[in-house]
């Protein structure tokens, strides 16, 4: 009863406080994208930030002011996935032009036209049979895995490389481990505790985890309905919330997959992250943009969405893409979030005060 009263007083809380501050909140909008962003990822500390988009390439912005410190040039298609290292030493990028790239996060520095930018060296680009649609370094990046697309009758693939002596010959790498995937291909990938696994979302809303020793299948469980479009881990590694085309969020135990709390709403969720500061998760979406044109609904359908991570009650809105949020993450201090939308444009966004004056009374 106590935990009740408690939780209808958090939000009433935040029904009358916090969502109206979070109008009030002042976004950085960068721009530096000309088509719609796939992903973005924050390097450890959280000072850099890293973009990728169907535009080719992908971006590195300082996550205090905005500023873009530079681009990573080489693509010849649109970019679906990006990750940085433990050390932000190293970037990897894979791609719809049937290449993985590594680059050197060190930067060379070239004067165009009397201004100076900061340009991405590539180390090398493993190439492959169809588009790359994941890539993920290891917790310890000695090993990244990444998955293909299933085209031209290629079924999907999953493979895993060590990058420890990719300074030499990249290009030449040959996965340690390959797991073919049959039927539904693979949309987002994470690695499970100690490198020990990897997990993996499907787009027909299967998810499975795999044996990074053996190459087989451990668990494979199917609680959405819809394609798995995201999968981020919490910040301890213990649990990962899951972003789905059936309208749903739900938060998963990483060692048996069992399904632990579940975030619906009325619209495709396209990325879903959990807050390293508070019980909160983050959930960014919206209508396909063909339904757009014939709904007369469209106002309020690209909000970022926040959840209770516990108690599954939805407490605070954040508006202002112009498009569906294709994907979504806190900044590792867990004081602001950043969200990349169907519009092209990224947006940095701090919580005001009032997010972390409120004590929840248990």
């Amino acid at each position: 009863m106590q935990n009740e009263r408690s939780l209808e007083k958090h939000l009433h809380y935040v029904a009358k406080n916090i969502d109206s501050n979070f109008i009030k909140m002042k976004p950085i909008l960068l721009l530096g994208h000309e088509r719609a962003l796939t992903q973005i990822k924050y390097n450890r500390e959280g000072d850099l930030l890293f973009s990728s988009a169907k535009d080719l390439r992908p971006n590195v912005w300082y996550s205090l002011n905005g500023e873009r410190l530079g681009t990573f040039n080489g693509h010849c298609g649109a970019v679906w996935c990006i990750d940085v290292d433990w050390e932000t030493t190293r970037f990897i990028s894979g791609a719809a032009d049937n290449s993985l790239r590594l680059w050197d996060c060190a930067t060379v520095f070239m004067l165009i036209e009397n201004s100076i930018i900061c340009v991405g060296v590539e180390i090398g680009q493993l190439s492959v049979k169809s588009a790359v649609r994941t890539c993920v370094f290891s917790y310890s990046a000695n090993m990244a895995v990444y998955s293909t697309d299933a085209t031209y009758g290629l079924d999907c693939e999953i493979c895993v490389i060590d990058v420890r002596n990719a300074d030499d010959s990249f290009s030449n790498t040959s996965p340690i481990l390959r797991m073919q995937v049959k039927g539904s291909k693979v949309t987002s990938t994470i690695w499970g505790p100690l490198d020990k696994t990897i997990i993996t979302g499907h787009d027909d809303g299967t998810i499975t985890q795999w044996d990074t020793t053996t190459g087989r299948i451990i668990h494979s469980v199917k609680d959405h309905k819809g394609a798995i479009n995201d999968l981020q881990k919490n910040s301890d590694g213990t649990m990962f919330v899951s972003a789905s085309k059936d309208c749903s969020a739900k938060l998963f135990d990483i060692e048996d997959l069992s399904v632990l709390k579940t975030y619906q709403t009325e619209r495709p969720v396209n990325s879903a992250s959990i807050s390293p500061l508070y019980d909160h998760v983050a959930l960014g979406g919206g209508q396909e943009a063909m339904e757009v044109t014939t709904t007369s609904t469209r106002v309020g359908k690209f909000d970022a969405r926040f959840f209770h991570l516990v108690f599954e009650e939805e407490f605070a809105r954040v508006k202002g893409h112009f498009g569906p949020i294709n994907t979504l993450a806190f900044h590792p201090d867990g004081k602001s979030f950043s969200s990349g939308g169907e519009d092209g444009f990224v947006r940095l966004q701090s919580f005001d005060q009032s997010y972390f004056d409120y004590k929840f009374d248990y």
